[in-house]
């Protein structure tokens, strides 16, 4: 490492504890940006898949028979 990096690390590491947790969202925000318009539209997607089945508009169907049809059709 640099000695900058160095620098930098030692700083961090006496920051109090609040400041290091926003620091690490903000880090962690850089690597990989939200995508608020596509988070929304999930959401959304999200809240009509629950009104589906409280309306009756779809099936519920149990996870053991989804996963007993999964296993019988890759496992002929």
């Amino acid at each position: 490492m640099t000695r900058k990096t160095d620098e930098l690390i030692s700083m961090v590491e006496s920051l109090p504890i609040d400041i290091k947790t926003k620091l690490i969202e903000k880090i962690l925000e850089s690597l990989h940006p939200s995508q608020k318009e596509i988070d929304e539209l999930w959401a959304q997607e999200a809240e009509k898949r629950v009104e589906d089945i409280r309306t009756g508009r779809v099936r519920k169907i149990p996870g053991e028979e989804v996963f007993k049809e999964i296993h019988d059709r890759f496992n002929k």
